[in-house]
């Protein structure tokens, strides 16, 4: 079967920077949409200046392209518009003639002064998808605050849970390692876009889509958020446990650390098992795992005596024989060369005018029929500004010229 680009027959024009947006246009780039990004002339993105580190061309000099841009911008076309410029502004006006979608996340209220916003945009496009991503929605209380991840983290619950118990060494809220409003907001981004595609298919319409980092941040607690729901208390740091399941933890083994991840009951009785220690597996205390839970307190430490007694290979081999969950703690060094890691392909080398090569990593989706589309890496900044002003705005060599001299491109 011949693979096709899912998303081929979609054209985005993005205004977005940073990462939340730049994620979802990406996504939106791997399955096969043209994204076309408008970048500031000069600077473009904010993050091709949050290095080091940056890309090494083949001599091994770093280059101008920061590896955190290189994260979120795969597969898009740059091209330089001053929107702050009258004319900048039109440019992007009939950019979005020609289409489908918009991304931006620009501050509320920002881009209805250059005539950008949704409703100027879709009286030029009516069937145009316009997005935008902020850090807390276009109304409400906090609708004008900047939206920066490590806040989103503390003010949308997410660091209440996050980090070892209180009253343990350590103790204390934790943000996550990486941004994960600003990734799961793009991603969300992305499913409400082709939700609101698929809708256009039928009613010929586009329609406007108003992303709040703060919200997706709040709902992606998932049960945490039923946890308190159901019962009127919050849940608190758990550190490395889980909050419903026993054990299902990081444990330290005689030589290191192994995360050993007890399922249901059945797993429990082939732990103690394996563990020598059958008697765990009958005591009522134990024997459920709303037991277990109940009696965390008296069952972890007994676990915890057990697991140091033997290496982190010997759990590791033992368990997994048995149906057990049960795995190392890897670096980002070691997941990617694990070997399973190798042999779905997760890492992509793509040439790149600078560097060579630049190392990626795709897209976790697989499709039969339409496989991720890696042909362009993260662009160099305006690299295809004449390239998209032929193509889609009908300019002329003397045109684009004129703009650049002006420095509207």
């Amino acid at each position: 079967m011949t693979s096709i680009k899912a998303l081929e027959h979609l054209r985005v024009l993005d205004l977005t920077r940073v990462l939340a947006g730049p994620w979802c246009t990406q996504l939106l780039a791997d399955l096969g949409a043209d994204v076309v990004k408008i970048e500031r002339p000069g600077s473009g993105d904010d993050t091709r200046a949050w290095g080091p580190p940056y890309l090494s061309d083949p001599t091994g000099r770093d280059t101008s392209e920061a590896a955190y841009y290189l994260s979120a911008n795969r597969g898009k076309r740059s091209v330089t518009v001053d929107i702050s410029k009258p004319e900048g502004q039109q440019l992007v006006r009939r950019l979005a003639a020609a289409a489908d979608v918009v991304v931006e996340n620009y501050k509320v209220g920002q881009l209805a002064k250059y005539g950008l916003d949704y409703a100027r945009l879709s009286e030029v496009n009516p069937r145009l998808i316009y997005c935008s991503i902020t850090g807390f929605g276009q109304d409400g209380p906090y609708k004008d605050r900047a939206g920066y991840d490590f806040i989103i983290q503390a003010m949308g619950g997410f660091m209440s849970i996050t980090g070892e118990r209180d009253d343990l060494p350590g103790g204390g809220p934790q943000k996550a390692g990486v941004a994960v409003s600003d990734l799961m907001t793009g991603m969300y981004s992305t499913v409400a876009i082709l939700a609101a595609v698929a809708q256009r298919s039928r009613s010929g319409v586009g329609q406007y889509i108003d992303m709040a980092l703060f919200d997706t941040m709040i709902a992606m607690l998932a049960n945490m958020n039923m946890n308190y729901l159901t019962t009127g208390k919050a849940p608190g740091r758990a550190g490395n446990a889980h909050q419903n399941i026993v054990p299902y933890q990081v444990f330290a083994a005689a030589d290191g650390h192994v995360v050993i991840a007890v399922g249901n009951d059945s797993q429990y009785a082939k732990f103690c098992e394996i563990a020598g220690r059958p008697d765990l597996a009958a005591d009522p205390r134990f024997a459920s795992n709303a037991g277990r839970v109940r009696n965390r307190a008296a069952l972890v430490p007994l676990l915890e005596a057990i697991v140091r007694d033997r290496p982190a290979a010997f759990w590791a081999e033992k368990l997994e024989a048995a149906g057990v969950p049960c795995g190392p703690i890897n670096s980002i060094a070691q997941a990617l060369g694990d070997p399973q890691a190798v042999a779905r392909g997760i890492r992509v080398d793509l040439p790149h005018p600078v560097g060579g090569t630049v190392p990626l990593v795709g897209m976790p989706i697989r499709m039969s029929g339409s496989s991720p589309n890696y042909e362009r890496p993260p662009p160099l900044l305006g690299q295809h500004t004449d390239e998209v002003l032929r193509e889609l705005a009908g300019m002329d060599a003397g045109e684009i010229a004129a703009l650049r001299a002006r420095g509207v491109v």
